[in-house]
């Protein structure tokens, strides 16, 4: 009895650790509840059986919510005022590669008086929004593998496309802040926000200050590489200046 019980409540405890950041992978939990892979996968098999989880490679995501990109459910205050400061840096005639995400996909609408824009994106649900924009963007599509998590196209073929083109700036989210490193995810997939930060002339991430509250062990994009910031003004003083030291403007909203 003891041993079920010990087992429901990490089920339980795994389910809230999926809800609160999205993505988890078995190492992670392994090394959180001091137990084997083969006893966390099982728990992520019974939990998706019971339809609490998605698995994927290396983990398991949550299950599509309001805030999925797939839905059309209004995007928050917050990440409206993130999108409208990041599209005050788009000029006219700017080529920009924009990321999946719904911080991300947030500044189209108030990019629609750019001129001449041209816009390259992985994600179906942000090609829709610009094909709906008055101004009439040239919309590029990267191409690539339809990735079910992300809800994005991923892989060689997308990484190709995108150099094949230069771009004056790239709108790219983020699951995780680490003042130290950069961008953190869960996510295998990194290599594709790379090649898009590696063509652009300019890297801005967009992403609410409540990102840096999340521990997620794998580096996306190092500050290096990262030009500005945008996020909310909750963003405490002391991660701010850390970040800042590392060349990064940050524009809090």
């Amino acid at each position: 009895m003891v041993q079920k019980r010990n087992t429901q409540s990490r089920r339980r405890a795994i389910v809230e650790k999926v809800i609160a950041f999205q993505e988890v992978s078995v190492e992670q939990l392994k090394d959180e509840f001091n137990t084997s892979e083969v006893t966390i996968r099982k728990d992520l098999s019974a939990l998706e059986a019971n339809g609490l989880l998605l698995r994927k490679y290396g983990g398991a995501v949550a299950l599509p919510t309001e805030s999925s990109e797939l839905t059309n459910t209004e995007v928050s205050k917050t990440k409206q005022a993130i999108g409208k400061a990041a599209a005050a840096l788009i000029k006219d005639h700017n080529r920009i590669v924009i990321d999946s995400g719904s911080t991300t996909s947030a500044l189209l609408e108030h990019a629609q008086t750019v001129r001449g824009l041209v816009v390259m994106t992985n994600s179906i649900s942000v090609a829709n929004r610009i094909l709906e924009l008055e101004n009439e963007p040239t919309l590029l599509m990267t191409g690539g593998t339809w990735d079910a998590q992300s809800h994005s196209l991923q892989g060689q073929f997308a990484e190709n496309m995108l150099r094949a083109y230069n771009f004056d700036q790239a709108f790219l989210g983020a699951s995780g802040l680490d003042v130290e490193r950069g961008t953190t995810t869960f996510n295998e997939l990194t290599n594709l926000s790379r090649t898009m930060a590696n063509v652009s002339q300019q890297v801005i991430v967009m992403a609410e200050s409540e990102k840096l509250d999340r521990k997620i062990p794998n580096l996306e994009l190092a500050w290096e590489h990262i030009d500005i910031l945008v996020t909310d003004a909750d963003i405490n003083i002391d991660s701010e200046q850390k970040i800042a030291a590392h060349n990064v403007q940050v524009i809090k909203v």
